[in-house]
């Protein structure tokens, strides 16, 4: 990363290409659609009107509360028990990410927390790929969205859910992943799910490193063999910063850079979590300085009131980041994506570096 390039400007970070691995449905709503649906349904909601909901979402994200950050997806999951809601909000996600510049999305969400009313696991699924397949086609081709299965590690539906994913990978579902509290439990109270998709030649990302540390990490690559790693920020208890400025890697951080094991890093949201202070001092900075397989995310969108634009120009503020560097940071994505070899290739080759090389030759 020479610096050689100007600073991109916002604008500039606006029309560049760029591709997402970690993005919740459920934390992604517009906050006029929750309060349409809501109103149809009759749930009650912690505020009247669209500006001031989309304030509370935010505001309660960063309480340093974790009740009532988790709060906030009572209410998005809650207006999204019904088909037509389900694909409404899919539609609206792939509109957002499109007019976002995003090109190429993975998208997830819990299936077994949308069955309230009395939707089916399976229909869950198509609501959402109905909604997926409208945005696609009113982006005019402009955008890619695969949807993620996430299995909720506290409960027990995991293998039920990497069935569903498996059921469904030719028509929309790029692969699986488990998310929930991370603390008491660990991945591995999930590896008959694993070692099935495993069997199944599926791919599957982990949370992992997040809230928890290097052993979460551990178990989720070297016991259930996690494709990715959702977040994967705690990988800098690891790294060693010495005072001569050199650094020495541990054994599970050298491995997870050797062997190219992409982070899902989602700087804004670990912000309100209490993973990092700042984007300043985001761990971001120094795993994209080693080199590891970086990619930049969105989490929830909503509840961090952020996009994918955001997300980058906060990495330009923070470290002089060029377009080539977001390039870099996109083609990591790009390349970690699970989405057939032929079909990433195409993406990288036909849109993000033409896109990239368009906007450094206006510098």
């Amino acid at each position: 990363m020479d610096g050689t390039v100007s600073t991109p400007t916002r604008d500039q970070v606006h029309a560049a290409p760029k591709v997402l691995l970690h993005d919740h449905l459920d934390g992604g709503l517009r906050p006029q659609t929750i309060v349409e649906l809501a109103a149809e349904i009759g749930h009650e909601l912690p505020a009247p009107d669209a500006e001031s909901l989309g304030r509370w979402f935010t505001e309660s994200a960063d309480s340093g509360s974790l009740v009532r950050y988790l709060e906030t997806f009572d209410h998005t999951v809650a207006v999204m028990q019904n088909g037509p809601a389900i694909a409404r909000v899919a539609r609206e996600c792939v509109e957002d990410l499109a007019a976002d510049g995003v090109v190429y999305a993975e998208v997830r969400y819990a299936p077994e927390q949308h069955v309230e009313g009395g939707m089916t696991l399976d229909e869950v699924v198509a609501a959402v790929q109905e909604g997926f397949d409208a945005g696609m086609a009113a982006s005019g081709g402009r955008i890619v969205v695969r949807q993620l299965l996430t299995a909720m590690r506290h409960q027990a539906r995991s293998m039920e859910i990497a069935e569903l994913a498996v059921a469904w990978r030719d028509r929309g579902v790029a692969g699986f992943d488990i998310a929930g509290a991370e603390a008491g439990f660990p991945p591995t109270r999930h590896l008959d799910a694993f070692e099935y998709l495993q069997r199944e030649n599926a791919h599957f990302t982990i949370h992992a490193g997040e809230a928890f540390g290097l052993p979460s990490i551990w178990e989720a690559i070297q016991w259930c063999s996690a494709d990715r790693l959702g977040h994967g920020v705690r990988i800098i208890d690891d790294i060693t910063v010495h005072d001569d400025g050199s650094v020495e890697l541990g054994r599970l951080a050298a491995y997870v850079r050797d062997q190219r094991i992409p982070l899902e890093m989602c700087p804004s949201s670990n912000i309100q979590t209490g993973a990092a202070e700042s984007f300043a001092e985001h761990p971001i900075g120094l795993l994209t300085k080693l080199r590891f397989r970086v990619t930049v995310n969105t989490d929830n969108r909503l509840m961090s009131g952020t996009s994918m634009t955001q997300e980058m120009f906060g990495l330009v503020e923070a470290f002089d980041h060029t377009l080539e560097d977001l390039r870099w940071f996109t083609i990591n994505a790009m390349k970690s994506a699970f989405l057939p070899f032929d079909e990433r290739l195409a993406i990288i080759d036909e849109v993000v570096k033409p896109g990239y090389e368009a906007l450094i030759g206006q510098q």
